[in-house]
């Protein structure tokens, strides 16, 4: 096999929370709903083409905690059927505590999916 699962360095998992994300040197932000997410990065629905190289300043609500990593678009994919695209996100600067609150959100989110 192979296929993007198998090349993941980090465990994703689904997820539908709020996502603000501006485009760095931009000033308004966008809002979208995240599609999943790792320690490495995220993928989102939004209704523009981002090139690959954007990089994006971000806002994750996750539980009580609000996590501001920065990211650059790695791939924009179209939705078939839907003038909306899926935009895959690397972490490319993060704080280490808000790292580290991820992975614990991540993995208790793995035991929550897998019923443990």
């Amino acid at each position: 096999m192979n296929n993007k699962s198998d090349q993941r360095l980090f465990p994703r998992v689904k997820l539908k929370e709020p996502l603000h994300y501006r485009t760095r040197g931009v000033s308004d932000y966008n809002y979208t709903l995240l599609e999943d997410i790792s320690l490495g990065g995220l993928a989102f629905l939004n209704s523009r083409y981002m090139p690959p190289q954007t990089q994006l300043t971000m806002e994750i609500k996750l539980l009580s905690k609000v996590l501001r990593p920065i990211g650059k678009v790695v791939w924009t994919s179209p939705v078939s059927h839907s003038d909306r695209f899926k935009t895959g996100i690397s972490f490319i600067e993060f704080d280490d505590n808000e790292k580290k609150f991820l992975s614990e959100y991540i993995t208790m989110k793995t035991h929550q999916e897998q019923g443990a």
